[in-house]
């Protein structure tokens, strides 16, 4: 039975932001098609799940949002379900099987074609597009941006690590790079949309490569000296990186180049060497802190963010001393942490000498303990120092609004008299371990 075209959307990512990035161009291609966004998510024509398959849970989570969709829409036949991002290219048929109320199934290199896949789905046909053409996508979606204070712009895509817990380089494809002029024409883009903030992103977003607008060789650094340039942007960000694409010019960067933040998100997985073997991370725990030492060296006063994972396989009592001593030497600002989850395909995923959940839940409580502290000790450090605060969105209360200082700290500010894309600058009266509390002394040059 054919549906008629879907007149609203609603889209609900999953995971990293990557995923979000690619869920607001997605919004910008319905808005393109004369759609608009439900007022109720649960009445809309069209659902998009913008999918992400790093854990096992998350792509439950997918199956059972699927079924609660078919449950519960007010719409007689349900609304037309389209499945997108990691969980779709990696689980295709799986999802044709599973869950059959499916009607589109549309990988992360492939969300362009969302149009002609809905327009056949209106015809009674099921879409399927799990194709992997590198960037082929971008030079078709649509060039103006939508956008807050804050955006997110992918420059690279794909990984050629093959660390062997990662599903990424099958999902996502091989590493490549998006064009110089594309990258600084969707930059202006942003900023013409009242972006003051862009953060870069890519799986190894510092295996970023390309020539500039004269033919010379370029990385990551040299891109974002370009960016640095661009009139109306204040900062700049960059996630996730990678640590064998650190080089000296990116580290050089965080010493002089003053809009980008003192922020470095660089992902370890573990503390031992042994480990960091298996995962084939080709790091050392040594290279990684001298990675560190040098971000340091140029800019003293950097937050640094990590990722962890606990219970790798054959991961002993010692290994994971090794990780714990690692966190307290590094002392982060932020982390992100997580039991191994066993991705079918993956090498790990049939290693000997798995982990039981008992000891693994036990070693993912002492790690967090350790980072919560540390977290909450630097943000305590902020306490009665001022900062430069970028507003991005409303808070809870009236009056409220919430922003980041320049080391990604979330802090709450009461500023009648501001707006979101406001920077100012705020004396820190409160913190804790996820956010602070601030008041605003003064405005921010623009």
């Amino acid at each position: 039975m054919s549906k008629n075209l879907p007149k609203t959307y609603t889209i609900k990512n999953y995971g990293c932001q990557m995923n979000v990035y690619d869920g607001e161009r997605m919004a910008e291609l319905f808005d393109a098609q004369g759609m608009t966004p439900a007022d109720d998510k649960n009445d809309a024509d069209i659902v998009v799940l913008n999918t992400c398959h790093i854990r096992e849970k998350a792509a439950e989570k997918v199956y059972s949002e699927i079924g609660r969709l078919g449950k519960t829409s007010r719409n007689p036949g349900g609304p037309m379900i389209a499945v997108a991002g990691c969980v779709a290219q990696a689980e295709g048929s799986e999802i044709s099987r599973r869950a059959p109320t499916v009607d589109i199934v549309v990988g992360p290199q492939a969300y362009h074609n969302l149009p002609q896949m809905i327009a056949d789905v209106a015809d009674g046909k099921r879409a399927v597009d799990l194709d992997l053409p590198g960037l082929d996508k971008f030079s078709q979606l649509p060039q103006k941006r939508k956008t807050g204070a804050s955006a997110f712009l992918t420059v690279q895509e794909g990984c050629d690590k093959f660390c062997t817990y990662c599903v990424v380089p099958y999902t996502r494809g091989a590493e490549v790079s998006r064009s110089w002029n594309a990258l600084i024409d969707e930059a202006k883009a942003l900023i013409d949309g009242g972006a003051k903030e862009i953060t870069l992103l890519g799986q190894n977003v510092n295996a970023w490569t390309g020539e500039d607008d004269t033919g010379r060789a370029q990385g990551l650094d040299g891109l974002i000296r370009a960016l640095d340039r661009l009139n109306g942007l204040n900062r700049i960000r960059y996630m996730t990186s990678h640590p064998n694409d650190m080089t000296e010019g990116l580290i050089a960067a965080h010493g002089d180049v003053e809009s980008l933040m003192p922020f470095l998100h660089l992902p370890v997985q573990s503390g031992s060497d042994r480990i960091l073997k298996a995962m084939n991370r080709s790091h050392s725990r040594d290279s990684y802190l001298k990675i560190l030492d040098r971000a340091r060296t140029v800019r003293p006063d950097i937050a640094l963010s990590g990722d962890f994972i606990v219970g790798f396989p054959g991961e002993s009592d010692a290994d994971f001393a090794d990780t714990l001593s690692l966190v307290r030497a590094v002392g982060y600002a932020q982390a992100f942490s997580f039991k191994y989850s066993p991705r079918p395909g993956t090498p790990a995923a049939d290693m000997d000498a798995q982990i039981s959940t008992d000891i693994m839940d036990d070693r993912l409580q002492q790690l967090q303990s350790q980072l919560v502290a540390d977290q909450s000790a630097f943000n305590s450090k902020s306490l009665g120092q001022t900062c430069e605060v970028l507003l991005e969105r409303p808070g809870k209360f009236g009056n409220q609004l919430i922003g980041k200082s320049p080391w990604m700290q979330s802090v709450h500010v009461l500023a009648p008299d501001l707006t979101i894309g406001d920077i100012v600058e705020v004396e820190i009266t409160d913190s804790g371990p996820l956010s602070l509390k601030g008041e605003p002394t003064m405005r921010a040059a623009a």
